[in-house]
Formats: C-alpha cells, structure tokens, sequence
C-alpha cells in the first residue's frame, strides 16, 4: 500500500540560486545537504533548460514510440553487443522480473571496442548506437539532450560536494570527455490487467553518481521514504526529478543516500512517458572517496550480498546489464562471467 502523507512531495532544490549570491548559496547548499542526505531524491528547478529544449525531446521521443513496430524492432537490442537500442515491452528485467515497458537506450557516440586479450569485459559496453533512418532528427535531439544534461549534472555534482563541507571538483577527473553517459527514452503502456503488468520498473537504486528524469504529467514514480512506504512523487512541470546512485552512496561511505524507487504502470489504456539521463564516470573509473567533514557521522554502506559492488564503475554497469538484458547477453556474452572484485569502499 502506498500513501501520500506527510509525504506530499519531494523537496525542491532551485539550482540557480549558486548565482545570486552568498547567501543565496548559502540556503541552497543547506537544502541540497538535507535532500541528499535525508532522502536521495529531490526536484530540480532553476537548471536552465529550456522550455523549447525539453519539447524537441519529447517530441522526437513520441515520435519514435509512434513507428511502426517493424521500424521499432529494427534497432533490437538483442542486435547490438553493446546493449544500445530498443526493448520491446518484457524484454527488461528488474529483481528478476519483466518490466512492463518499452525503451530506447542510447549512450555516448563512440566506436565500438571489443575487449582485448586480457582486458576487463566492461569495455563492450562503448559503441555506436541504432537509430532510425526515416527520424533524423532523434539522433539530433537525444545526443544534443546528453550534452545538455551533462552540464547541468556537473554543476549539480560540484554544488552538492560543496553542499557538505566536501571539494566540489574531486570526481572532475574521472568524467569528462570519457565520461560514459545514458539516456532511456522509456514508453509504459498502460496495465492489461495481466499479473505482473503493474510493474512498470521494479524496485531497484541507480548505480551511478545522479540520475535526472524527465517525466510527463501521467506520474507512476513511486519513492521509498522514511516510514517504509512507497510513495508517489508528483510530477512538477519544468522540473527534473533527481536520485543520488549507489556510488554517491560509496562515496560517502553511505552519508549521501541512494535510495530504491519504482514505476507502477498507468491504468487501462493510459501511456506514461520518461526520459531518464544517467550521469556516469569513465567505465574504468575506480571511486575514492572524497574527504568531507561529516565522514565520521557516515553509517556506511547498504550491504547487498546479491548487488556487490566492484572497484570499477563498469563492472557494475555491465553486471546489471547482463541482468537486465538476458536476451542480449545470451546472444552476444553467454561465456561472459564477472568475478569478484574488491569491493568500491576500498577502492
């Protein structure tokens, strides 16, 4: 059961108070430490994205989920080694169980690099991407989307660091030009009723550094707060809705909170759209952990024996695409199996 209060929504951060001043940030370095720490999740105000930004986004999203199924399935996933493209509805699993959605993955434009002899597997995770000849102007749209949000999340990183006593600018050198981003153009159809189709996601935590979404009026975002519950978080127009992933969490040996959420699917012949961009480090990025002043109020980390978590960030990108994606990775990495690594905190 879910409910509503005292939880009515999330707390709103308005980024553009770094410009107005000391005292401005002041109020805004407080507020984002309370968010971050307390909860995980916040709305974000006063990025800088536009209005006109957003729709062309939108609009090249709705317009791809509006293609032909034929046109949909020529960019399968199951055909790119490097889990780019479309997932049609089931095909995705979260906790072991299908997601009831389907989605368009989409990454940095790179070339595709095969793992040398002796090289770590995650490496199959840079490559091209698919997209649709008769929609150039997704392509257009989605990497000019990654560029966008990429800034905003580099400045949102740096306040947040600032935000507890921590150097804003500690994790710069393992983003960058290298930096391995993502974005999901996501469709939920709405339930058919059928069980198992209320999961639109399942129950999971990002496993990056943050996670901004753009979501639609329709909601289905649900919150795992304080009191055990899940709760709705209302969609805000203009807003992004942002989570702090697990390696925050690592990070800060758990002062920062990543906290789990899921998306319950939209009644009868309801639709929900979502653009969710995932600001990730450089796959062989290994994460130290940043010196701040509050360390010794850290709690540590969430233990997980069924999630762990390796010294570099694309392990554990590509453990949970192999998760996520079984038909791609019996296609492409059926011999592929991770072994244990140390642990992130000892990095």
């Amino acid at each position: 059961m879910t409910n509503t209060q005292p939880y009515a929504q999330l707390p709103v951060i308005d980024l553009s108070a770094a410009d107005r001043g000391p005292q401005a940030r002041r109020e805004l370095h407080a507020q984002l430490h309370a968010a971050a720490h307390e909860v995980g999740f916040f709305q974000l105000v006063g990025h800088g994205v536009t209005e006109a930004e957003t729709e062309a986004l939108e609009h090249a999203m709705r317009a791809f989920f509006a293609l032909p199924e034929p046109a949909r399935l020529a960019l399968d996933n199951v055909n790119s080694p490097h889990f780019r493209g479309y997932t049609r509805i089931g095909d995705e699993r979260t906790g072991g169980a299908r997601d009831w959605r389907d989605q368009l993955d989409i990454g940095a434009e790179r070339p595709a690099r095969a793992p040398a002899p002796g090289e770590p597997p995650y490496w199959w995770l840079q490559g091209p991407n698919q997209w649709p000849e008769v929609l150039p102007e997704l392509r257009t749209a989605a990497l000019t989307w990654i560029d966008r949000l990429s800034a905003v999340t580099e400045r949102l990183l740096h306040e947040l660091l600032a935000s507890i006593g921590a150097p804003p600018r500690f994790y710069d050198d393992i983003f960058g030009a290298e930096a391995h981003p993502h974005l999901k153009l996501v469709r939920y159809p709405g339930s058919s009723g059928d069980e198992g189709d209320d999961q639109g996601v399942g129950n999971h935590k990002d496993y990056g550094f943050l996670t901004l979404l753009l979501q639609d009026h329709v909601g289905g975002l649900q919150v795992l707060r304080g009191d055990g519950q899940f709760h709705e978080v209302p969609p805000m127009k203009g807003a992004f809705v942002v989570n702090l992933g697990e390696l925050l969490e690592v990070a800060t040996n758990g002062y920062l909170v990543a906290t789990s959420h899921r998306v319950v699917s939209p009644p009868g012949a309801t639709e929900r759209y979502s653009a969710p961009f995932f600001y990730n480090p450089r796959l062989d990025a290994r994460i130290a952990p940043v010196p701040f002043p509050y360390a010794s109020d850290a709690p540590g980390v969430t233990a997980d024996p069924a999630n762990p978590l390796f010294a570099e960030y694309g392990r554990n990108e590509l453990k949970g695409k192999l998760r996520a994606h079984p038909l791609v990775a019996a296609r492409h990495h059926a011999d592929l199996l991770l072994k244990e690594d140390q642990p992130l905190m000892s990095a």
